[in-house]
């Protein structure tokens, strides 16, 4: 089977790639039957030579593979019609700016695989690059305070090697006496934790953060039922929440009101309450001067958030007030990093970790008549239609949506 590492051609440029060239080496180690082209590249991170040194060969067409792998969204004008393809399509949520390119995958008998969709058979996400915007996330949030408040400079995670090299910049610095929330519990969110441990900031518990002062930074870790509650009084479980999330309010001010720095690490879903609205910021018990929107929902749940910031100009100042965006050095501004593309930020270390989870879930689907429904929930498109799991977009497709 001839698999091909396929060049991204997304703007701005993304320099992650799928499989580094050790971990092709690991993949034919495993599965002697499996071949790699690798699509000229003049922005990945791991060069043309980088693989050619490896014995794998370098070539401006890929159309004799079976299976193409990429990261982000292919332009429908590079699409090889009748193969296989991963990447992030960005259209099962029925993204308007990507109803043409599904439309011409199916028109171009494309089999497309989403990693978005690679799951467990309970729904849970096998591969991804949540840990690492996590970890960008988190490292950007620490250089907006640092110049918010002229404590330090360190360099964006884009001009550094690697990971290594971030957490070495962090050593550097001494964090002030601060209170930090973090949302979440997936990947992203321990991503963030990461960085927080790594700087060695205290961790402490609900009712801590909130009751007491501390002479040292803390941080707490909170999930959906710590910042959200039921309208009626129940106590009941989190699945309770995700099944009706009509039946609850936030209960996120209580945070608010003692926090300084804000990471932004849940994952939202439809019909959830906002963490905090626009009106929430203007209240005088509004405390969070800074805020890493590593979810980067626009005009959702983190209200301060309007718009995504990038790698190149990643701060940004939002006025309660006005409800505006101002210099985040103005006194009024609550700052926002909000980044939508974190991960582009260490493409050798997310390229390495993605490879990895790739390798272990889903190259043995390949080889193992997809013993474990892999490919099956992952597949969109075939036979130039979508697959019975997918039916759901054809209205999408057809433009009704």
């Amino acid at each position: 089977m001839k698999f091909a590492i396929i060049k991204e051609r997304k703007n701005p440029p993304d320099r992650r790639v799928v499989f580094p060239p050790s971990l092709c080496e690991n993949v034919v180690a495993k599965y002697p039957e499996v071949e790699f082209s690798i699509e000229n590249s003049e922005v990945r991170f791991f060069n043309d030579n980088a693989y050619a040194d490896k014995g794998f060969r370098v070539t401006d067409s890929v159309s004799d593979c079976d299976v193409m792998l990429g990261v982000k969204e292919v332009p429908i004008s590079a699409l090889i019609p009748n193969k296989k393809y991963f990447f992030f399509s960005h259209t099962i949520k029925k993204q308007p700016y990507n109803r043409e390119l599904l439309k011409a995958m199916l028109e171009k008998n494309i089999e497309m695989y989403d990693h978005e969709v690679i799951t467990k058979e309970s729904g849970g996400r096998l591969i991804g690059f949540g840990r690492y915007a996590g970890i960008v996330g988190a490292y950007n949030g620490f250089i907006a305070y640092g110049k918010k408040y002229g404590l330090w400079q360190m360099p964006k995670a884009e001009h550094l090697p690697d990971l290594d090299a971030m957490k070495a910049e962090l050593d550097k610095i001494t964090v002030p006496n601060i209170k930090i929330c973090l949302t979440g519990n997936g990947k992203v969110a321990h991503g963030a934790k990461e960085i927080l441990d790594h700087l060695n900031i205290k961790r402490v518990d609900v009712d801590t953060y909130l009751n007491t002062s501390f002479n040292e930074p803390v941080y707490c870790m909170i999930d959906v039922l710590d910042y959200n509650k039921r309208k009626d009084g129940q106590l009941l479980d989190k699945y309770d929440m995700y099944t009706n999330p009509e039946a609850y309010e936030s209960d996120f001010m209580r945070f608010a009101a003692v926090t300084d720095y804000f990471i932004a690490g849940h994952f939202f879903g439809d019909g959830a309450p906002y963490l905090y609205t626009r009106e929430d910021c203007k209240s005088p018990n509004f405390n969070i001067k800074v805020v890493a929107d590593v979810s980067c929902d626009i005009d959702g749940p983190v209200a301060s958030t309007i718009r995504p910031s990038t790698i190149a100009d990643p701060i940004y100042g939002y006025d309660p007030e006005t409800e505006s965006e101002i210099d985040f050095m103005d006194e009024k501004a609550i700052v926002v990093m909000a980044v939508d593309n974190l991960p582009c930020e260490l493409p050798k270390d997310a390229s390495e970790g993605f490879g990895e989870m790739f390798l272990e879930h889903v190259i043995p689907a390949f080889f193992n008549d997809d013993k474990d429904g892999i490919l099956e929930r992952a597949r969109m498109t075939q036979n130039g239609k979508l697959t019975p799991r997918y039916a759901y977009l054809q209205d999408y497709v057809d433009g009704k949506e």
